[in-house]
């Protein structure tokens, strides 16, 4: 498993929250590994939030710019 605060790009990170959400959502999911699999995906979205955060910032700033 990538750690995300290693760099993993934004689309590996939704591809592998897709990953994890359909084996969750399969009937027979590993009750042994369901905690990791949530916290994992738990990690994940905070990264994802915090990178879309960062993009809207960054966006906001350039059109502020452009508009002086």
């Amino acid at each position: 498993m990538t750690d995300p605060g290693a760099e993993l790009p934004y689309a590996e990170a939704m591809a592998e929250l897709e990953s994890i959400l359909a084996e969750l959502e399969r009937d027979d999911v590993d009750i042994d590994r369901l905690t990791e699999r949530v916290a994992r995906a738990a990690t994940l979205i905070e990264f994802c939030r915090t990178r879309i955060e960062s993009a809207r910032l960054d966006v906001t700033r350039l059109v502020e710019d452009l508009e002086k």
